[in-house]
């Protein structure tokens, strides 16, 4: 396939309240190589995983939902700028909608990456992009801060509205972190950036209820036998 045309990707979700302003389409791609320890997410790790989506199908689910409302595009993972060619054609496609919105739409990208460390493809990838949200997470450096998971991770307005719209954001400190739980044929699972020790309270809270887990994307798999 043309890496320019497919992006490999683990989920999408229309809408996501709590992963940047407003109501928006989210997309997480599948495959990390970045591997930070306690990631909430080990299920988008394996470039193996999720399924190819061709990028002009995924403009159309954009589409869809700016038509529903949308006032935003979450891209994360998994590390999008694994696959740079890809998201380059997906945010063009993306941008390409948003003009002929009634209303502005942001494109928020989260990346494992510092800038110093972007190759020109991923900076290419990156060019339609109004805030990025950089950074490893770093499980030994914790923060309130909203839509971040550890302290060293930082919010880079690149256009006048991302900093229009996130610039009240960038050491706004909420009282809970905001997250969704959504439930699907795959299980439940949860969007946002939940607070250190959210998660295990949450599989003794659901024990206690009488409700167990049989596998979490914050622990990785035990392996097969036989």
């Amino acid at each position: 396939m043309n890496p320019a045309r497919t992006l490999r990707v683990n989920r999408t979700h229309f809408p996501v309240k709590v992963l940047g302003p407003g109501t928006r389409w989210g997309i997480w791609v599948q495959g990390c190589p970045l591997a930070c320890r306690g990631c909430m997410s080990l299920d988008t790790w394996d470039e193996t995983g999720g399924v190819e989506v061709s990028v002009e199908s995924l403009a159309v689910e954009w589409a869809e939902a700016v038509d529903a409302g949308a006032t935003g595009l979450t891209l994360s993972g998994g590390e999008p700028l694994v696959q740079p060619e890809a998201v380059a054609a997906l945010l063009v496609a993306a941008d390409r909608v948003r003009r002929k919105a009634s209303r502005e739409c942001d494109i928020l990208v989260y990346t494992g990456f510092e800038l110093s460390e972007l190759k020109p493809e991923q900076l290419r990838a990156i060019e339609h992009a109004d805030v990025l949200m950089t950074g490893r997470y770093n499980a030994a450096a914790p923060t309130r801060l909203l839509w971040r998971g550890s302290a060293n991770q930082r919010m880079v307005m690149r256009t006048p509205l991302g900093r229009q719209r996130y610039a009240g954001y960038q050491n706004l400190v909420p009282d809970k972190p905001p997250i969704q739980v959504q439930v699907d044929e795959s299980g439940a699972w949860i969007v946002g950036v939940p607070a250190p020790g959210t998660l295990p309270r949450l599989e003794r809270q659901l024990r206690d209820g009488g409700l167990g887990t049989v596998q979490v994307s914050w622990r990785p798999s035990p392996p097969e036998v036989g």
